[in-house]
């Protein structure tokens, strides 16, 4: 899935670290390559293909969403607390980009030029052109000013240009697999690790 942030700082639990360490360091890695090494090629190569089927299906999965929703991240994760109490750090977003007009309250996700992330936040104003084009700021419902100190140097306001999607609904704390997966690499190594053999080894 794909993080999005909020503007408040995220605070980790040293507990939570350790025992992710801790269940890391307990994986029996070597049993794992014994069992692979008793497997012929054939055994190999028929489990390596189920691997392959199973990325590719998920990727499949993730355009066609993509392609229906309208948005190039049509489910991610939020970072942190900046919409407390709408959403809070590891929720599970889901979202559209479909064309019809952001309107003030509306909760977007969207990026910023030179932040690798994107950011979930509401929109307060709206400012509408004569053209019909339109622009508008936003706020987090946990912070006491706009985004403007956020924005690009210079940037008032955002454009539809810069929405990657719309929430539409979520799932509470689901993501913090995510987040653990990005803030702690030997867990996610550890994870990938973990499916990768399953697969490999799972025979029926």
């Amino acid at each position: 899935f794909s993080t999005v942030l909020c503007s408040t700082p995220s605070f980790y639990t040293p507990t939570l670290c350790a025992c992710v360490l801790h269940v890391s360091a307990i994986m029996d890695i070597s049993s794992w390559f014994e069992d692979v090494r008793r497997m012929n090629k054939r055994q190999l190569f028929y489990q390596g293909l189920n691997f392959a089927m199973i990325v590719s299906s998920a990727l499949m999965i993730w355009k066609g969403l993509m392609v229906v929703t309208g948005s190039e991240s049509p489910i991610v994760v939020v970072l942190s607390g900046s919409m407390e109490p709408a959403f809070q750090r590891g929720d599970l977003l889901f979202l559209t980009n479909k064309e019809d007009p952001i309107r003030v309250g509306e909760i977007v996700v969207f990026k910023v030029e030179g932040r690798e992330i994107p950011i979930v936040h509401r929109v307060l104003k709206i400012h509408e052109k004569e053209d019909g084009a339109i622009k508008f700021l936003t706020k987090g419902d946990n912070n006491s000013v706009d985004d403007r100190g956020l924005y690009a140097p210079g940037q008032l306001w955002l454009e539809k240009k810069d929405v990657v999607g719309r929430a539409r609904g979520f799932v509470p704390y689901v993501g913090m697999v995510t987040i653990l997966m990005n803030d702690y690499p030997k867990f996610k190594y550890a994870i990938l690790a973990g499916l990768g053999a399953f697969v490999l080894l799972h025979r029926e």
